[in-house]
């Protein structure tokens, strides 16, 4: 048996794997525990199944076994989950690596097509997930046909705008932060951020990213509506320069909380219009298959897949 597990600063999501086949999952509210032991103690509590092994996918770099949680005053260590668990198969992994070892396990099902492209058979595969932060990971295939996972710490690369109106969003976090990364536009606080820049001349307030989205959709709120207007187009930009950097001719994939949500949206035209908008390249662009990753547990099974082949 395997515990597997997705630990992020927004929730923690813990399971049990027989393989590839799913035994049990839940879900936890990070910010309602001191720790991640306290949620492991709770999960284990009611379960008498013999563990053999362990992966756990933290948002965060993991460094020599040890893992300090990006937006969440957690630190995470491989020998202390060893003894808590009693065993020596444990590993910790970059959730991004984690969602990125699920991709080629996952059926059609699980993804919303935003761009169908021409995939390339063991091609170079993209992942960028927006959520309480911004993630990456990036997989490449071995000369055996096996892919090998690339994680990345991306998120916290330039924020670089492209026009006039992304250089007033620059200039308007850099009263607020010492440094604008990308994971500070491309983010939920990015989403609120975005919405702070529009609302400087609007009377209204929202006070939460799932607000902010809800209205979007809803079309409540011009505020809002041009929020996520920009969100999304910052998004495709993103993924395009991605998909450049490594030629992901194997598709781009956006994993994370948002995406999901607003795929309505992303399918509306604006991500793919920064998407393709590169210039000579946009033609090589537009054979690259773009998807949303819409399994929440696919964490889960890319790290039990970790550990399956360990």
């Amino acid at each position: 048996m395997i515990l597997a597990g997705d630990i992020g600063g927004t929730k923690v999501n813990l399971a049990l794997f027989d393989g590839q086949t799913r035994i049990t999952e839940k879900r936890y509210e990070s910010r309602d525990f001191s720790g991640f032991e306290k949620i492991l103690q709770d999960f284990l509590k009611d379960n008498d199944a013999k563990i053999e092994k362990a992966c756990f996918g933290v948002a965060g770099p993991v460094i020599n076994g040890k893992c300090e949680l990006t937006n969440l005053s957690w630190q995470i260590e491989t020998e202390r989950l060893r003894e808590k668990l009693g065993l020596n198969s444990v590993w910790l992994v970059n959730d991004l690596a984690a969602t990125a070892y699920a991709i080629p396990f996952l059926g059609p099902e699980a993804f919303e097509v935003i761009q169908a492209g021409t995939s390339v058979s063991e091609g170079r595969i993209s992942v960028v997930s927006a959520g309480t932060g911004l993630g990456q990971a990036f997989l490449v295939s071995d000369k055996n046909g096996k892919y090998i996972v690339m994680d990345s710490e991306g998120g916290h690369c330039d924020f670089s705008p492209r026009n006039e109106q992304e250089s007033e969003l620059l200039f308007f976090l850099q009263k607020k932060y010492s440094r604008v990364g990308i994971e500070r536009v491309l983010s939920g606080p990015g989403l609120l951020d975005i919405y702070g820049f529009f609302k400087a001349t609007e009377d209204e307030a929202v006070d939460s990213p799932v607000a902010i989205v809800e209205r979007a959709i809803a079309k409540t709120s011009p505020v809002c509506e041009k929020t996520i207007e920009l969100f999304i187009s910052l998004y495709g930009a993103l993924a395009g320069n991605l998909a450049l950097q490594y030629l992901s001719d194997g598709g781009v994939y956006l994993g994370g909380g948002i995406a999901p949500k607003i795929v309505a949206l992303l399918q509306e035209g604006g991500f793919m219009e920064a998407f393709l908008d590169k210039g000579r390249f946009a033609k090589y662009l537009t054979k690259i298959p773009v998807k949303v990753v819409m399994d929440e547990s696919a964490p889960l099974l890319g790290a039990a897949q970790y550990a399956l082949v360990l």
